[in-house]
């Protein structure tokens, strides 16, 4: 008989004891109430997040790691303190045993739908076979990996899982949200709607304007408001979000007040374009945070589905001629530090790190894939004189490209055919369009034909979901606790599913291994091995040109609106903040 417990961990035990208050990183005492006004670019035709139909155009805050969940509460609710612990939310306690064959949800009593009807195992069944039916990945595919859903008395719900299932699995069952079974409409659930839908969650939807505003309402009578893991979350009584064509128009509605939070991305916008009056009033106030994660990855990613960027030498040499010290130096006030790893500034970076033999042993005949130098963990990206035309870098890149089976011949660089080597980079706002022009002013000097395409954000999201792309800006994001996304960014199911974030057309066996050993190592030092060898072939492998990144996270906020003095792990989180003018 499983032990009923008060929290799970990926790795580890959770930190908080049982009788814990609340998250260490809110105001547990915070006045709720007042209002908060959001900002995102872009538009929306749906408020079901649930479906590939309208997965890129679902309105924000519907199902949102930024915002919030609003709507749908989940089973358990994770902590942003820790690297992967996740606590009680409509499960009360949950069960599993040390191989993770199967979970149990034991479920809050209390746990109510927002027309006061109880959520009940029935529910979570529903949900989950629903998702199965009609819903988007990743929610649809989740059923393959269970036995047996069933209801256990009268408040509990256990998955029993078959042999796809990995040790991350229980913990993705426990963040998927749950749908009301008496007021969800199976025969219509598939499609875009506007219709207000009922949650468990803090808020209800109050309006919608389509493609430019939603507005939630906090809802009094929530269920979970005095639940451990949601003291000091939820606190405005109205969040609205506003939606924008372009980012200037976004950043000027800041400026006037119409909306209350502003993350910043640019290093030069931030330096430089802060000055407007309500900065040198007091009235809009600049936070810098500096988060414990690692860097992540952003890049410009070569759709290895188009058999151009089939070659990996091929690819190399044009990750090569992407002069960075060009660009920090010339666009960016050298704000930048080039990115050399997925998992840069954390200990599952191979960075400074020779494989030891608890990594070899993983890696097997896959590390004669590997570049020696990242194998040791002395492999750097060059360095460049920062003339945009380094003549020792290009020599290296076209070193590279001829062992690809290129040449340049009349100032052009060709194939053994004769063809021209040419590509078109698509990007989806002005930053973006920027770099990409100075990548093909340093390729042009290659002789390689290089055209840059900024679409509208309706299109790139289709384009970005079909896969339609030669070379696209991407970014991947790296967590403490990586796990099945990567099965999404890099895995061979992925890569001709529609929706899923395989954006460089991934399908390697030997990328596979590696990511399942992460997904099934049971210990801190097994989990770690697996995630620098898994690193150390993306590397190799150039399936982007690695860009650069910011160890802080930069927000601009209205003074009315207040923040807790403690950061946690993974950086600041906007469901804990609060308007201090609330009466």
């Amino acid at each position: 008989m499983a032990e009923p417990l008060h929290g799970i961990a990926m790795h580890g035990q959770p930190a908080l004891p049982a009788d814990f208050k609340h998250f260490p990183y809110v105001n547990p005492d915070v006045k709720k109430g007042g209002k908060i006004a959001y900002g995102v670019v872009g538009t929306f035709d749906s408020l079901n997040p649930f479906i590939l139909k309208s997965m890129r155009t679902t309105a924000r805050g519907m199902l949102d790691p930024e915002y919030g969940n609003l709507i749908y509460d989940s089973l358990m609710q994770r902590s942003r303190d820790e690297p992967f612990a996740l606590y009680p939310l409509l499960a009360e306690t949950v069960e599993w045993d040390d191989d993770r064959s199967f979970i149990q949800f034991n479920l809050n009593p209390k746990a109510k739908w927002a027309d006061g009807q109880p959520v009940t195992p029935e529910d979570v069944i529903f949900t989950f076979e629903l998702f199965r039916d009609k819903g988007r990945v990743p929610f649809s595919t989740r059923m393959a990996k269970v036995a047996k859903l069933e209801k256990v008395g009268d408040h509990s719900v256990r998955f029993t899982f078959n042999d796809q299932a990995d040790r991350e699995f229980p913990l993705l069952i426990a963040m998927t949200p749950i749908l009301p079974k008496h007021a969800t409409d199976v025969a219509t659930f598939d499609q875009s709607t506007l219709k207000f839908p009922l949650g468990s969650g803090p808020y209800q939807v109050a309006e919608v304007k389509a493609g430019e505003r939603i507005i939630y309402k906090r809802n009094p009578d929530y269920w979970g408001k005095d639940q451990p893991s949601k003291v000091g979350f939820d606190n405005y009584d109205e969040i609205s979000v506003e939606y924008f064509l372009q980012d200037n128009s976004l950043f000027e509605a800041f400026k006037k007040g119409e909306i209350d939070v502003y993350p910043e991305g640019s290093p030069t916008k931030w330096a430089r374009s802060y000055d407007f009056p309500a900065v040198k009033s007091g009235t809009v106030v600049k936070d810098q945070f500096t988060p414990k994660t690692p860097s992540g990855m952003l890049g410009f990613v070569f759709n290895t589905r188009r058999p151009v960027f089939a070659d990996a030498k091929l690819r190399q040499g044009l990750a090569m001629a992407f002069d960075f010290e060009w660009v920090n130096k010339n666009l960016f006030d050298n704000a930048y530090t080039r990115t050399q790893s997925f998992w840069q500034n954390s200990s599952l970076s191979y960075l400074d790190t020779p494989a030891d033999d608890r990594e070899l042993g993983l890696l097997g005949d896959i590390k004669n894939r590997i570049n020696p130098k990242v194998l040791d963990g002395t492999y750097r990206l060059p360095v460049t004189d920062a003339t945009g035309r380094d003549r020792n870098v290009l020599r290296e890149a076209v070193t590279l490209l001829r062992e690809a089976g290129y040449t340049i011949k009349d100032g052009k660089m060709v194939d053994a055919k004769g063809m021209p080597l040419a590509f078109e980079v698509m990007t989806q706002n002005e930053g973006q369009e920027k770099v990409a022009l100075a990548y093909q002013r340093f390729l042009a000097a290659l002789g390689i034909g290089v055209s840059v395409r900024t679409v509208d954000d309706s299109q790139y999201q289709q384009r970005s979901q079909t896969f339609d792309y030669d070379v696209i800006v991407k970014s991947f994001p790296s967590s403490l606790s990586p796990g099945i996304e990567q099965v999404s960014y890099w895995g061979s199911v992925s890569r001709d599913r529609q929706g899923s974030s395989n954006f460089a057309g991934v399908a390697d066996k030997d990328v596979d291994t590696l990511v399942n050993d992460i997904l099934q190592a049971r210990t801190v030092e097994d989990f770690t091995a697996a995630v620098r060898a898994h690193d150390r072939l993306l590397v190799s492998s150039f399936y982007l040109v690695p860009l650069y990144h910011i160890s802080a996270q930069w927000v601009a906020r209205n003074k009315h609106i207040g923040r807790p003095e403690t950061v946690p792990l993974y950086g600041y989180q906007l469901p804990a903040w609060w308007d201090q003018s609330a009466q």
